[in-house]
């Protein structure tokens, strides 16, 4: 086997027990945490009547649950049924803890994945706009908006728009993926997403837009770019087909690396407008106690956190001629700059 064929192997199985690694860290800090925690599961399953059960009747449903037994001894069954596919059953919904996340992660994909492209979109071509207009009004007039908009939480802004724009004006749905019977209607749905995807790449927007401006400052002030101008190229030419070139490799890692800072407010803006989604059952997974529903979104949005972060060390070792290694020991290289 060539070496180097070897060392990619080398990397991939390092990398697959990092991964398995964290998420059984993070499996095991969960499942105690959880059942450690004040409140009673029963209530989550039973609902009111369990005030009306006698101490038998008690006992003989904590039995059924599994909950009897040592945390440990709980968690290696737990651990076992998940080797083998089974996860177990919703204490609330009363069905199979995978069947209730089947029904409803695909509203966290669709409002998610929709603010996750606007928000780097439309903050490239607004940090483009800034730097080919630095130091002017408009620039001076975003820097300012986005700073004071930055420090908002999302929550608020979600608050202000719903009083705005559902109470006072009953233009926009408050709550909801879609009005009641037309899960299958489109333009019901884009109605309850136009909020809730405001209300996220606001929250996120100017921060990148903001990075990427002062990446394509830091690019304008290079040597290379004065030589570009001696030749007579325009700012625009300079910074849409050089400067930019040279910022994407560290853009592309910072969206990378940006994953879980979206699903997180993903999760915030789902709860705030009643949005079902992966967001909202994770608060009443954690409110009810339903430990089983708990396991799977924890390990769910860890398994993205944890590849997100080994996805933008990747594309960061790839992308930039700075981060390859040579001989087996760290060698830094400065990128190339290309004029063409």
């Amino acid at each position: 086997m060539p070496q180097r064929t070897r060392k990619t192997a080398w990397i991939l199985c390092k990398k697959l027990f990092q991964f398995l690694l964290a998420l059984f860290l993070l499996s095991l800090a969960v499942f105690y945490m959880a059942r450690l925690a004040p409140g009673d599961p029963l209530r989550s399953y039973y609902g009111e009547s369990v005030e009306r059960m006698s101490p038998l009747e008690r006992e003989s449903a904590i039995h059924s649950l599994g909950l009897d037994q040592p945390i440990h001894t709980q968690y290696k069954i737990w651990l076992s049924n998940a080797f083998h596919g089974e996860w177990g059953i919703s204490f609330k919904y009363k069905q199979p803890a995978t069947s209730v996340i089947g029904a409803l992660y695909q509203n966290t994909l669709l409002l998610g994945g929709l603010a996750y492209v606007f928000t780097f979109g439309l903050a490239l071509l607004l940090g483009i706009f800034c730097a080919l207009h630095e130091d002017t009004l408009w620039d001076r007039a975003i820097c300012k908006i986005g700073t004071v908009t930055n420090c908002i939480p999302s929550f608020w802004i979600s608050l202000v728009l719903i009083l705005i724009f559902s109470v006072n004006l009953g233009w926009l749905p408050s709550s909801g993926a879609y009005a009641l019977g037309k899960a299958g209607d489109v333009a019901s749905r884009i109605r309850h997403l136009i909020l809730p995807l405001t209300v996220l790449v606001l929250s996120h927007l100017w921060y990148y837009a903001y990075m990427v401006r002062n990446k394509l400052m830091e690019e304008i002030r290079q040597d290379y770019v004065l030589l570009a101008k001696a030749k007579g190229l325009s700012r625009r030419k300079i910074v849409t087909r050089h400067c930019l070139r040279n910022i994407l490799p560290t853009y592309i890692s910072l969206m990378a690396i940006s994953i879980p800072h979206i699903l997180g407010g993903t999760y915030i803006v789902e709860q705030v407008f009643s949005y079902p989604g992966l967001g909202s059952l994770c608060f009443e997974s954690a409110k009810y106690h339903d430990y089983n529903l708990l396991m799977i979104l924890c390990l769910i949005t860890g398994a993205l956190v944890i590849l997100s972060n080994m996805l933008s060390q990747v594309l960061h070792n790839r992308i930039d001629p700075r981060m390859k290694r040579e001989g087996g020991e760290d060698s830094w290289t400065e990128p190339t700059r290309v004029l063409s």
